[in-house]
C-alpha cells in the first residue's frame, strides 16, 4: 500500500508538471506604474492582403511607437487570412504561447475566452487615469473613450465586458456596372432592392444562338456575384425579420424564412443569374472584365473595383470601360436599410508579467491615434473608428480630394468610405458568444451548398433543406434546442495533449488498483 501511495504521488507530480502549459492564467491587474527601464518584447499578429501600403503603415507605426517607448520591441507577424490567425491562436492558447496583441474579430475572441483568463478584460485599462484612454502618462495623443464611435466600441463587448478595441470599420457595398444597367433599359433607384437586383440580373442572362451574352457580347456573364455568403444570409435574415440567434447563443437560423431565402437563391442560380466567390472567383475580376453587373464585396475591397481600380487582379487588356456606382447592399425595405458592420478589432492576451500586458495595451491604444487611423483608412474603404480622426482636418481634406487621382483618392474607394460614414446608424452586428463563429460559417455554407447543388442539377425541395439543416447542425455542432456555447464548450481549444491523456489514464488505473487492493484487504480480514 505504501508503494502504491508513492507511485500515486509521483504520477500526480508528473501530471501537474506535464499539464503546466494549460494552467489557468492569473487575472490581470493594472500596475500602478509602467517600468520604462525594463525591456519588453511584444508580438503583434495582423492581417494583410497584397496591399503593401498597409504593411508599410504597420511598420511605420511600430517604428514611431518604439521612439516613444524605446524599451518596447514590437515583432510583427503578418497573415493573409483572419481564419489563419484564429486557428493559430486557438492552437497556442493551451500552451500559453499566444501573441501579445492580435487583430481579430469579436466572434473569434468569444472562443479565445474559453481559455481561462487568456484574453485581458479591458474595462479597467479603459478608465485607468494614467494609462487608459487619454491617460496622463501616455507618451502620445490618444483619443478619449468618448471619441470612439459608440456603435463600433459596442461591438467589442462580450458578456458585459470589453475584450477588444475597434481598429477599422467597413460594411458591404454593391459595386454596380451602371453602364450595363442602363443598357438593359433600367434606371438605378436611390436604394437597391432585392427584387430590382434579381430582375436586372435575369435580364442580363439573355444569349444569342451562338451562346454569346447579348449584354456584353462575351461567352461569360455572371450578373450577380456575392463575395461573403455568410454576410449575405445574415443580412437577408435581418432585413426580412428572420431569426438568426439569441444574444446568449440559442440557435434560430434553421427556420422557414431561411428556407424561403435559399429557394430564391436556388431559383436565380438555376438561370445563371447568381453565383458566389467560392464557386466562381473574385467579384471584382468579373466586374472589371465586363462579365458582371452587381458585385457585392466589403467597402474594404473597393480598390479592386472599377475600370481604373489600382489593385485590379486581371490584365489590362481584359478590362472594359464602364461607369461604377457604389451603393448599399440590396434591401427588402428600402425605407429602413440594414447592413452589417464589420472590420477588425484588437485584443490583448494575458501574460504572467503584468508589465508585459501593460506594454501591449500601450501599443494597442497607439493604433487608435490619428496618425495610424487616417493613414490606414486611406489604403482601403475603411473608416477611422474615432470621431477624433474622422473630424480632423487631415481626414476631411482626404475626403474632399475624391477622384483627384487613381491611387490614394481613387473615386470608387472614396465613395465606399462615404457610404460607411453615411450609414453608421443603419448598421448592425450579430450576437457574439463562444461558437458564434461556427454559426456564421454555417450561414454562408448553406448558400454555398444550395448553389452547388443547383449547378449539379440536384432537386431542391423541402426534403433537401431538411437534410441541409441537419447536416449544418451536425457539422458545426449547432443544436437549436440549446445554446451553442453549451454544445461547443471547449472543443475549439483542441484535443487534450497526448502526454496529459496518458497521465490521466495512468492515474485512473492507479486509483482502480488501489480500490481493488483495499477491497481485497477488507475481505481478507473478514475471513480471519
Amino acid at each position: 500500500m505504501k508503494r502504491i501511495r508513492i507511485l500515486f504521488f509521483i504520477f500526480l507530480f508528473l501530471f501537474l508538471t506535464g499539464c503546466h502549459g494549460s494552467k489557468e492564467m492569473k487575472e490581470f491587474v493594472v500596475p500602478e506604474e509602467f517600468d520604462t527601464s525594463k525591456a519588453y518584447e511584444i508580438t503583434f499578429w495582423a492581417k494583410n492582403d497584397t496591399n503593401k501600403m498597409q504593411t508599410a503603415i504597420y511598420e511605420q507605426a511600430i517604428a514611431d511607437f518604439n521612439k516613444l517607448y524605446p524599451n518596447i520591441t514590437i515583432n510583427l507577424r503578418l497573415y493573409t487570412d483572419y481564419g489563419k490567425i484564429y486557428n493559430d491562436v486557438i492552437t497556442n492558447i493551451s500552451t500559453n504561447t499566444t501573441p501579445n496583441v492580435c487583430i481579430t474579430y469579436p466572434d473569434h475572441i468569444a472562443t479565445y475566452l474559453t481559455g481561462a483568463n487568456s484574453v485581458v478584460s479591458l474595462d479597467e485599462l479603459f478608465t485607468d487615469e494614467k494609462y487608459g484612454f487619454g491617460g496622463s502618462e501616455l507618451h502620445y495623443d490618444a483619443p478619449a473613450k468618448e471619441e470612439l464611435i459608440p456603435q463600433f466600441l459596442e461591438e467589442c463587448v462580450i458578456d458585459g465586458h470589453y475584450y477588444a478595441i475597434p481598429y477599422m470599420r467597413s460594411t458591404e457595398a454593391c459595386y454596380v456596372n451602371k453602364t450595363f444597367v442602363e443598357a438593359l433599359g433600367y434606371t438605378l433607384p436611390k436604394v437597391l432592392t432585392w427584387d430590382f437586383v434579381w430582375e436586372v440580373s435575369e435580364a442580363a442572362t439573355k444569349q444569342d444562338r451562338e451562346g454569346n451574352y447579348l449584354l456584353n457580347g462575351q461567352k461569360v456573364m455572371i450578373p450577380f456575384i456575392y463575395k461573403s455568403t455568410d454576410n449575405m444570409m445574415i443580412q437577408m435574415l435581418k432585413q426580412s425579420g428572420g431569426t438568426y440567434s439569441t444574444e446568449n447563443g440559442k440557435i434560430q437560423i434553421f427556420n422557414d424564412t431561411t428556407k424561403e431565402l435559399l429557394y430564391t437563391i436556388a431559383e436565380h442560380t438555376k438561370t445563371g443569374a447568381f453565383s458566389t466567390f467560392k464557386i466562381s472567383s473574385y467579384p471584382a475580376n468579373f466586374l472589371n472584365a465586363g462579365q458582371c453587373v452587381f458585385a457585392i464585396d466589403s467597402t474594404a475591397g473597393s480598390t479592386w473595383m472599377g475600370t481604373d481600380a489600382p489593385l485590379s487582379d486581371i490584365s489590362a487588356d481584359k478590362i472594359v470601360e464602364f461607369e461604377t456606382a457604389v451603393m448599399t447592399i440590396p434591401q427588402f425595405d428600402p425605407a429602413n436599410p440594414q447592413m452589417i458592420s464589420q472590420g477588425p478589432s484588437i485584443c490583448i492576451f494575458n501574460k504572467e508579467d503584468s508589465g508585459e500586458v501593460l506594454a501591449s495595451w500601450l501599443f494597442a491604444q497607439y493604433l487608435l491615434t490619428n496618425e495610424v487611423q487616417i493613414a490606414y483608412a486611406q489604403t482601403e474603404g475603411y473608416v477611422p473608428v474615432t470621431s477624433k480622426a474622422q473630424n480632423s482636418a487631415v481626414y476631411q481634406d482626404y475626403l474632399d480630394g475624391s477622384g483627384v487621382d487613381n491611387e490614394v483618392h481613387y473615386e470608387v474607394k472614396m465613395k465606399a468610405s462615404e457610404l460607411v460614414l453615411e450609414n453608421i446608424g443603419n448598421t448592425f452586428v450579430t450576437p457574439v458568444f463562444n461558437g458564434s463563429a461556427s454559426l456564421r460559417d454555417a450561414a454562408g455554407q448553406m448558400i454555398e451548398n444550395t448553389t452547388k447543388s443547383v449547378r449539379r442539377k440536384e432537386e431542391i425541395n423541402d426534403a433537401y433543406f431538411e437534410k441541409l439543416f441537419a447536416e449544418m447542425s451536425s457539422l458545426y455542432r449547432l443544436d437549436p434546442k440549446q445554446s451553442v456555447s453549451a454544445v461547443i464548450g471547449k472543443r475549439e481549444l483542441g484535443s487534450l495533449p497526448v502526454a496529459s491523456a496518458i497521465l490521466l489514464a495512468t492515474l485512473a488505473g492507479i486509483w482502480f488498483f488501489m480500490g481493488v487492493y483495499v477491497i481485497y484487504g477488507i475481505r481478507k480480514k473478514k475471513k480471519h
